[in-house]
């Protein structure tokens, strides 16, 4: 990572920590008053479309956990203690194999 994306990430989390809104304006002037030169505004920019109207507290809360919630089970699962075991049987069914080419009698060196 440069330092100018640097910059910028933590010119975010610091508007983020106090609750502001991010925008280029208010990234640019965190990055002066830390006296970082080499930041273009096209970076402050692209942080500030990157970042609008989500929260950056919850996007840290969220790192690494995997994008989805898990399934939800089904309502009366629990509730029947006998339903649960038969929708695992019939999900146990064994896949239909898959024609390959050596089932018809051809294959790549013949």
């Amino acid at each position: 990572m440069s330092t100018s994306e640097l910059a910028v990430s933590y010119a975010a989390l610091i508007l983020a920590d106090e609750g502001l809104e991010i925008t280029a304006d208010k990234l640019q002037t965190i990055i002066k008053a830390a006296k970082v030169e080499e930041v273009e505004p096209i970076w402050t920019t692209l942080f500030a479309k990157a970042l609008e109207g989500k929260d950056v507290k919850d996007l840290l809360l969220n790192v690494g956990s995997g994008g989805g919630a898990a399934p939800a089970a089904p309502a009366g699962g629990a509730a029947t203690g006998g339903a649960a075991p038969e929708a695992v049987k019939e999900e146990e069914k064994p896949e239909e194999k898959e024609e390959s080419d050596e089932d018809m009698g051809f294959g790549l060196f013949d």
